[in-house]
């Protein structure tokens, strides 16, 4: 189990500093999702994806492991709007399927458990 844990570790560090480079390099993308009540779309659309790359950085660290994974959760319950917004909005997004809307939402939970299995601390046994 703990290989498959460091394993799933080194996946999410991947997962989240590609999905915050992705913000930089096709942020025109990711403002066409920001819900219209949120205001400075470019701005937010910036600032999350440096979140999301910096805590998929520093989710690797022993040291910042925890504060990273709740960086995460806090991340994913921060732009599960903008998903609930395109399920909602189907014809805006007429590129992705229906079930493509939809099926986003219930991966946001599941990464927050993939987050959350990283926030708790390591339980090392007693030393004799």
């Amino acid at each position: 189990m703990k290989i498959l844990k460091a394993i799933l570790k080194y996946l999410m560090a991947v997962f989240y500093v590609a999905a915050g480079a992705g913000h930089f390099f096709k942020p025109g993308m990711y403002v066409e999702i920001v819900p219209p009540y949120i205001p400075y779309p470019m701005v937010m659309v910036l600032i999350s994806g440096a979140a999301e790359a910096l805590l998929g950085v520093l989710v690797l660290f022993r040291k910042t492991q925890r504060l990273a994974a709740w960086g995460i959760i806090a991340l994913l319950v921060a732009v599960f709007p903008a998903n609930l917004h395109m399920a909602l909005h189907p014809e805006a997004f007429s590129d992705i399927p229906l079930w493509g809307l939809y099926g986003r939402l219930p991966f946001q939970v599941l990464f927050i458990l993939w987050a959350y299995w990283y926030s708790r601390p390591e339980h090392k046994p007693d030393r004799p």
